[in-house]
């Protein structure tokens, strides 16, 4: 599995919002960024039940329609690894990052 971590001292946005999977359980997420990686987009979040481990979910963003946008799991680890490389780019002054 890919250890995509951050410190656990990461300080949480106001951008919180629930995901329902395909067989209906809920689960709360912190949207931390959207990350294009070869004309893709992907949701970089954090689950807000992580336990302070920090580790983040990357989906793929499909749009449905105009207003609508659903997220697909991701199980290929180059593409992982690319978005989350990234994402550590951008935040690498803002965000502390743990090595796996």
């Amino acid at each position: 599995m890919n250890e995509n971590r951050i410190n656990e001292n990461y300080e949480e946005s106001e951008d919180i919002f629930v995901l329902t999977n395909e067989d209906g359980e809920e689960a709360e997420f912190e949207f931390l960024d959207l990350v294009e990686y070869e004309g893709d987009e992907y949701a970089v979040l954090l689950p807000v039940e992580d336990e302070g481990d920090g580790e983040v979910v990357i989906l793929k963003t499909v749009a449905v329609d105009e207003e609508t946008s659903s997220y697909e799991y991701i199980e290929d680890e180059k593409i992982l690894t690319a978005v989350f490389e990234i994402f550590k780019e951008k935040y690498k002054d803002e965000i502390d990052f743990i090595d796996c």
